[in-house]
């Protein structure tokens, strides 16, 4: 069988609370959190004695989550990455939103940092890249033709 849908995509953060802040001005909405822990969390993950809590968020349109979850324990001792992009194994997750620029000022207080620069192809798209909480690396791509 192939695969029939993706579920969500997981960020391990050091600040819970702020990472979700983060999240909710880009404009995604927090759907729950919970705590997890237990023999099926240590053999999920293949660590022992994990603590953990999450947070789910989805896109507006529903049909997209991101996972935000912070380790009570075990701590880990390796630090997030600061990588440029087209290093393998970056996170990097990309949303459509209506406005680049606007966007981009509203996380800046989130700690949104711009990768490079704001930049167009052609009259298609307007893209940049933003780095969030724990290192990710978040793409906004502004539609200048919808449905492009």
């Amino acid at each position: 069988m192939a695969v029939y849908r993706m579920d969500h995509a997981g960020v391990v953060v050091e600040d819970l609370a702020a990472a979700v802040a983060f999240f909710v001005e880009l404009g995604l909405e927090l759907e729950g959190e919970a705590t997890v822990e237990g023999e099926w969390a240590d053999k999920l993950i293949g660590l022992d004695g994990v603590r953990a809590d999450i947070a789910m968020l989805r896109t507006p349109d529903g049909h997209s989550r991101v996972e935000l979850s912070t380790f009570e324990r075990p701590v880990s001792t390796t630090p997030a990455p600061s990588a440029p992009v087209n290093v393998p194994g970056i996170p990097r997750l990309t949303f459509v939103v209506d406005a680049v620029d606007d966007v981009l000022e509203r996380l800046r207080p989130h700690g949104a940092e711009l990768v490079a620069e704001v930049s167009q192809y052609e009259d298609i798209y307007r893209y940049c890249y933003v780095r969030g909480p724990a290192g990710v690396i978040i793409g906004l791509c502004e539609e200048l033709r919808r449905g492009a």
